[in-house]
């Protein structure tokens, strides 16, 4: 595939949502992210040993051409979407649950959006995402006990074609996720969908951020990227804010954490290739794969930034339209 010359906001914001592709009705290009990265010496193989491992396909016969799965919850119900984005190809969500036969996926679509994308589920089979309406513009949803809610960050511009995608819920209903500012910048936060209320996430010298999952505890991973270009993941855990580099690769990427805050993500190499990590212990404590990486940055106080409500979000039950909200 022909690398894209982009600025690195854009090059980060197609990254940060590489779970949560935005070809959609804004014209964004589908797929993963092709960045960057600098010289890089060699990468040590992990031997597969004796462990024997299990794969399996898993494709909405709906449209078998574009499939990802984007959470999964202790009771092994999955999230995801089919379609690329592309012409006669839109976004369409699906929870898919055990065993996973054809008539397990069970459609989920933000009432009166052109597309959608389920990014997350917590463990009582609430839901996190975002949706497009038929003038591009992309906002965050949740699904909680079975009503939608729509919500956009109110810094988000106001503009044909802006950006809110929420990428995490926990079972507390606190989501995270990011908008786009008018310069193309991500800003992350942290919404509680009991109160409407969002907090600004800010990693100190990050120019373009995003948050990409919770956990139960509360904990945020994300990626950030600075002015440099250098992008590295992060984990907010209460008042202790760490960054991320795998060592010798680049563009360190966390998009999941467990109850046990187990960090799950992807880094390049030297040659653009991605590879996928798993960082357990992040706080301190080594177990494999967490003495190969470096905190990049001291631990700062970061999550209390200010509180904004929303102030577009409106709750649309299923069935409804949506028309109301098909405008910027």
């Amino acid at each position: 595939m022909k690398r894209l010359t982009q600025s690195p906001a854009r090059r980060l914001r197609r990254s940060a949502a590489a779970i949560a592709v935005t070809a959609l009705a804004s014209g964004a290009l589908a797929g993963p992210a092709l960045l960057g990265s600098p010289a890089f010496a060699s990468t040590a193989a992990h031997p597969a040993g004796k462990t024997a491992y299990s794969f399996q396909t898993l494709d909405n016969s709906s449209d078998p051409t574009f499939n990802q799965l984007l959470g999964i919850n202790d009771h092994g119900v999955i999230a995801g979407y089919f379609g690329s984005g592309l012409s006669g190809h839109p976004n369409k969500g699906y929870l898919l649950k055990p065993p996973y036969g054809q008539a397990n996926y069970v459609n989920e679509n933000f009432p009166g959006s052109v597309q959608t994308q389920v990014t997350g589920l917590n463990d009582l089979g609430d839901t996190a995402g975002f949706w497009v309406n038929k003038a591009g513009t992309s906002r965050g949803f949740l699904e909680w006990n079975g009503v939608f809610s729509s919500y956009a960050d109110p810094k988000t511009p106001a503009m044909k074609g802006s950006v809110n995608q929420l990428l995490g819920v926990n079972n507390k209903g606190i989501a995270v996720g990011f908008y786009v500012d008018a310069k193309g910048n991500m800003h992350a936060y942290e919404l509680d969908q009991n109160t409407g209320i969002f907090t600004a996430l800010k990693v100190p010298g990050g120019v373009s951020t995003a948050a990409t999952g919770i956990n139960n505890a509360g904990d945020i991973v994300g990626v950030s990227q600075d002015s440099s270009g250098v992008i590295s993941s992060f984990l907010l855990a209460g008042s202790q804010l760490i960054t991320y580099q795998f060592p010798g690769g680049s563009t360190t990427e966390a998009f999941g954490i467990n109850a046990s805050d187990e960090i799950v993500g992807s880094y390049l190499d030297g040659s653009d290739v991605m590879h996928g990590f798993t960082l357990s212990h992040p706080m301190g404590r080594s177990s494999g794969l967490a003495s190969k990486f470096e905190p990049a940055a001291e631990p700062v106080l970061s999550r209390h930034g200010p509180r904004h409500r929303d102030r577009r979000g409106h709750r649309a039950h299923p069935g409804d339209t949506g028309q109301a909200d098909l405008q910027p």
